[in-house]
């Protein structure tokens, strides 16, 4: 009887798993992150007594938009999807004489009720469909208990000193690789898995990554009280920081940061300002008018003065004055020759400039400044003080001794040194010789 009984059994099953189901997700709330599908059955429809943990061929799973589907079947992940629409299960293991081909779909129904009425009627399998939330999950508190390390950086005036702040925001993720998410966080849940479960270690590793986040925020020149406005540069920052942890570990990412407020210890921003405004007095007109502005406020304290009388108050200030006091009109005279030295650094474009001295190659080039002229390619000759004239005779005056000839200007005089040809002007022939067409150079220099 017990072998009859779970024959009826296994044969009840596998015919009442033979109905294709329609799994779904009603809802995903900002605080689930990953749910179980639902088989929905009709109160009216005749497929209401199949396995729950089954999912026939053919069954249909509807994706809504900002999901994605996980169908995992025995514990381990066979398919996914996170296109909206409808999706078909044609690859189950759980056949259905409705869906594919029939004789081929009764061959597998026998194969299922061997293996079910072995098993005393039970399905011994397990499938699942999960639906994950894709959205960007919002409103993510974040804040720093204790202060983190802040590098201020100001070229203008050399500051380069360690702070410390505090800040405090909100930031929004979202899962971008739901099979990590799987494996590594959730795995086979039973219904549904909250933010709030995973939420305490994601606030502890943010809080651990906003130091070097911070680092990499203020090696761009970003000032601690200019954070608020580079909220993506943040972002980017922390995620390179987390990359590691978060998108090749949980498989989320950060896709926003804010932040509500930045504050430093009120020494710290004292010291800041003071650094920023004494750096400004280095400019003496700056100086100046400050200086000014700082002898016209005791003028009118001193004038107030009812204690000592105003002629004491002002004796005092002559007095401090005469002890070595800065003088306003030096720092302006200071001023204006800084701005005539600056004036007078700057080269004026009206004014043409000399071009520099050179020599004159034998092919017609001149102003040459290298040792090689810019059109030829020849090298420049070397002067050894002596000059040939015109008559012959080699000189080294500025005036031949046998025929009176003056010394040609500063430039070598030629002659053929393949025919002997001479040119009119000796210190400028041509580019050949007329008489055999050797090209002058530097060995035809006499």
């Amino acid at each position: 009887m017990g072998i009859l009984k779970a024959g009826i059994g296994a044969a009840k099953s596998v015919l009442a798993d033979q109905w294709r189901e329609y799994f779904y997700c009603p809802a995903l709330e900002t605080d689930v992150l990953v749910r179980k599908g639902v088989n929905r059955k009709a109160k009216r429809g005749f497929g209401n007594k199949g396995s729950d943990n089954i999912i026939s061929n053919g069954s249909i799973i509807a994706v809504n938009e900002g999901q994605c589907m996980m169908i995992v079947e025995q514990g381990m992940i066979v398919d996914v999807c996170a296109e909206a629409g409808e999706f078909v299960y044609d690859t189950s293991t759980e056949p259905s004489v409705f869906y594919g081909d029939l004789r081929e779909s009764l061959s597998e129904s026998f194969r299922q009720f061997g293996r079910r009425f072995s098993m005393g009627g039970d399905t011994g399998k397990d499938q699942r469909v999960y639906f994950f939330n894709t959205k960007e999950i919002l409103g993510n508190k974040y804040g720093t208990p204790n202060p983190v390390p802040f590098r201020v950086v100001d070229a203008n005036i050399g500051l380069d000193m360690d702070i410390e702040i505090r800040c405090h925001g909100e930031y929004a993720y979202r899962i971008v690789d739901p099979i990590l998410f799987y494996k590594n966080i959730c795995g086979n849940v039973e219904e549904q898995y909250e933010r709030e479960e995973i939420a305490s270690q994601l606030k502890t590793e943010i809080q651990t990554a906003l130091q070097p986040a911070f680092a990499k925020i203020s090696a761009m020149g970003i000032r601690y009280s200019a954070l608020p406005g580079h909220t993506l540069e943040l972002a980017d920052a922390l995620n390179e920081v987390l990359s590691e942890k978060w998108g090749q570990r949980y498989g989320i990412a950060i896709t926003a940061i804010g932040i509500s407020s930045v504050k430093a210890p009120e020494e710290d921003e004292r010291m800041i300002k003071e650094l920023q405004r004494n750096a400004a007095f280095r400019n003496p007109n700056m100086a100046a008018a400050h200086l000014v502005g700082a002898q016209a406020a005791a003028m009118q304290a001193a004038a107030s003065n009812t204690h000592a009388g105003p002629m004491m108050a002002f004796a005092g200030m002559n007095m401090a004055a005469g002890q070595g006091g800065a003088d306003v009109s030096n720092l302006y005279a200071m001023g204006q020759q800084q701005a005539a030295a600056q004036q007078n650094a700057a080269p004026s474009q009206n004014v043409a400039q000399k071009p520099a001295a050179g020599w004159n190659c034998a092919c017609g080039a001149v102003g040459n400044t290298g040792k090689f002229c810019a059109e030829c390619g020849k090298p420049k000759p070397v002067a050894d003080g002596f000059w040939t004239c015109a008559c012959g005779a080699r000189n080294k005056g500025k005036f031949c001794p046998e025929c009176g000839r003056q010394k040609p200007a500063d430039a070598p005089l030629y002659k053929c040194d393949k025919c002997g040809w001479e040119p009119e002007d000796p210190a400028h022939p041509p580019k050949f010789c007329p008489e055999c067409g050797d090209p002058f150079g530097a060995e035809d220099i006499r």
